[in-house]
Order: structure tokens, then C-alpha cells, then sequence
């Protein structure tokens, strides 16, 4: 793997985590305000994320 390979690597895998963080802190606030449907599209799409 070139360096320029481990930096796109490196590059794309803090931007996942950056996803899944924002999406942690939305389902905290749709759940805090009830929002069910809020909710589970927020599930949906961290589970896509986690595969």
C-alpha cells in the first residue's frame, strides 16, 4: 500500500467516525424530544454505516 493509499485509508475512516458521531448525538436528541420516526431513520442509517 502506497502512502497516498494509507492516507485516503486514513482519511476515509475519520470520516466514518465523524458520521457515526453526529449520528450518536442526533438520536440523542430525537430521542430526548420523542421523535419516533426521527428515530428509527436514524438507526437505520447508523446501521448502514456499522456494516
Amino acid at each position: 500500500m502506497t502512502n497516498n493509499q494509507k492516507h485516503l485509508s486514513e482519511v476515509a475512516r475519520l470520516h466514518r467516525a465523524n458520521i457515526l458521531k453526529s449520528l450518536e448525538h442526533r438520536l440523542q436528541v430525537a430521542r430526548s424530544k420523542g421523535q419516533s420516526a426521527l428515530i428509527e431513520q436514524l438507526e437505520a442509517e447508523r446501521s448502514y454505516y456499522n456494516r
